[in-house]
Order: structure tokens, then C-alpha cells, then sequence
């Protein structure tokens, strides 16, 4: 089967955003632009680590090339849902970021997970290269990247709160704290 790449250089938007209530929540990528609306599913980890790689990455760029990374604008500001219908279009797997110094944009990439299987008798990875999987890419400037950056910390926090001992999400039903030796408090 073909891979599939979507290219969105630029989006007309590009957020994270969640479907379900705390600790139930599915995560996604949204990208919308030409008319056509792609949503990929990805881990609350790889949201806030993408926001963290991006904050680095607009630091970087502006100590090497001295972009200058302005301040979101109220217009950029997206606090809206997901766009539906809401479609996936493949788990992510991977995430990569690039800087590209001749149109000072910010490209991320949304790889699907592979299928790969370990073949138990050579104790190795079936052979599946990245370049056959489906793929997600976006072009973004510095201040689009900044907007995506806040938007994806406000969803993050939304989530349930983090455990004072353990840093473990509190559940409302209780939480079983490992630094209380699974007593609840």
C-alpha cells in the first residue's frame, strides 16, 4: 500500500487538542489547509515533549540566526475545538523537527508508528523503512510555532491534576500514591 504524506506549507491551522473527559483523554494533531482536514493520534508525552522540542528549537534559531520570535497575537490565539468530523488518520510513532534557515519556517513531521515485528529466532526488527510510512507535515513560522506551543500547554494543564508526593495524575476515584506504599490518604 502507498504511503500517504500530507503537506500543509502552511496550515491554515495547526493544533493539539483532546476528545474525552481527564484521564480518558485521546490526544491529537489537527492540521487544516486547501481543504482537506487531517487528525492524527498521539500520547500526551509526545504533545508535551513537541512543545518542549519546539520551545528549544525557536531558542536556537534565534541564538544562531537571530530570528526574532515575536509574542503570540490575539489573533493567533486558538482556543476552539476540533474541527470535525474527526478522522484518524494514523497513531504517530515518531515526531521530527527541522529549521529552515532560507524561509525561516519550522517543519514538523508526524510519522505513523510501524507495525514492525521482532522476529524471535534472529532477535531483530523486520525490515520497514520510515520512508514507506504515512507522514504529516507541517510548515510553520516562528510565530504560528509559538501560538501551537501555548495552545499545546493549555491542553496539557487541562488534564487532572499531578500528585503532590509522586507527580502521578490524581484520579477523582482516588489515587494509589507509591510513596505511601499504595495507602490511600
Amino acid at each position: 500500500m502507498p504511503r500517504q504524506v500530507y503537506d500543509f506549507e502552511p496550515p491554515e491551522r495547526f493544533v493539539a487538542g483532546t476528545v474525552g473527559p481527564p484521564g480518558e483523554r485521546t490526544f491529537f494533531l489537527q492540521a487544516r489547509g486547501g481543504g482537506r482536514l487531517v487528525s492524527v493520534v498521539l500520547e500526551k508525552v509526545q504533545v508535551s515533549l513537541l512543545a518542549d522540542k519546539l520551545e528549544e528549537l525557536l531558542t536556537e534559531a534565534a541564538n544562531r540566526f537571530g530570528v526574532e520570535v515575536p509574542p503570540v497575537t490575539p489573533e493567533l490565539i486558538d482556543n476552539d475545538p476540533l474541527d470535525t468530523p474527526l478522522d484518524e488518520e494514523f497513531r504517530v510513532g515518531t515526531l521530527g523537527l527541522a529549521w529552515d534557515p532560507e524561509s525561516q519556517t519550522v517543519i514538523i513531521e508526524a510519522i505513523a508508528a510501524s507495525d514492525r515485528i521482532i522476529d524471535p529466532e534472529e532477535d531483530t526488527l523486520d525490515e520497514i523503512d520510515d520512508e514507506d510510512l504515512d507522514r504529516l507535515r507541517v510548515r510553520l513560522t516562528p510565530r504560528q510555532t509559538r501560538a501551537f506551543i501555548d495552545r499545546a500547554r493549555r491542553v496539557l494543564s487541562a488534564g487532572r491534576p499531578p500528585c503532590p508526593l509522586c507527580g502521578l495524575p490524581l484520579d477523582p476515584r482516588g489515587h494509589l500514591c507509591p510513596r505511601h506504599n499504595g495507602y490511600r490518604r
